[in-house]
């Protein structure tokens, strides 16, 4: 056979059973094979085509009429073509005599847009010029990329205990400890992340570290009630034996003072 296109194509077929040092027989066993695996393929092929969907890229209904007349193969590469990109021209009308454009390039498949201001580069935020496009092909939701974790209130904000040098003369003593720890913590954590072996090392000494912290909490705790219930004590002693207190002057004589003693 001549190296035509159509019999290259058969040529690469073959080639998966056969090889250029395959005999004749060898040949004729491996072609049985080659035909019982084409139709067995072809069967799987019908199959798909009969009893699954690809999904429509995008809301044409020329799409839509392709997909339910044509194979999974051949569907394909038509939706390959309505995958292309809508470039939109928006304009801006900025004051009386200025009216700026900017370009717009649109995705319908991964439903992206970029635009030429770059707003969503350098702000985080999404520009008039996107979201007039994206309103245009209407699109109820944009993708999740556009919404940056960074400013969503759900995230857990850590920087909130560390104050700044204007609130240094209302900082509490724990305030101010505890952005001294940080400070240390983020250099260790920083020299010891380079490896396992030095995250592990600081792994064990974290734990060993909280199991002397919380030894020491749990001594104070039992001291503390200790000495409170002394106090209390030393408090109930002395309000029931009052210092006697010598007055001034000379002692006056009370009636009966013979028969007391």
């Amino acid at each position: 056979m001549r190296s035509t296109q159509r019999s290259e194509s058969m040529h690469s077929f073959f080639n998966k059973y056969i090889t250029r040092n395959s005999s004749l027989i060898q040949f004729v066993k491996q072609y049985d094979n080659c035909l019982g695996s084409r139709e067995q393929a072809e069967r799987e092929s019908d199959a798909a085509d009969f009893h699954t969907v690809i999904p429509c890229a995008t809301k044409s209904s020329i799409e839509a009429q392709f997909q339910e007349a044509y194979t999974h193969a051949k569907f394909r590469e038509v939706q390959a073509q309505f995958r292309g990109y809508s470039v939109y021209e928006v304009g801006e009308q900025v004051s009386s005599s200025i009216f700026n454009k900017f370009v717009v390039t649109y995705d319908s498949v991964a439903v992206e847009v970029k635009c030429q201001c770059l707003l969503f580069e350098s702000r985080g935020i999404m520009c008039r010029h996107a979201l007039s496009v994206l309103s245009f092909e209407q699109v109820s939701q944009v993708s999740p990329r556009y919404i940056l974790e960074r400013w969503s209130k759900k995230v857990k904000r850590r920087h909130i205990h560390i104050k700044s040098s204007h609130d240094e003369s209302l900082m509490e003593p724990r305030s101010k400890r505890f952005d001294q720890l940080v400070f240390r913590s983020q250099n260790i954590c920083e020299f010891a992340s380079e490896s396992e072996e030095l995250t592990a090392i600081l792994h064990c000494a974290y734990d060993n570290v909280m199991a002397e912290i919380e030894a020491l909490k749990a001594k104070r705790k039992g001291t503390s009630s200790l000495s409170h219930e002394e106090a209390n004590l030393e408090s109930v002693n002395e309000l029931q034996s009052p210092p006697r207190i010598r007055t001034r002057g000379r002692p006056k004589k009370r009636l009966g003072s013979k028969l007391e003693k």
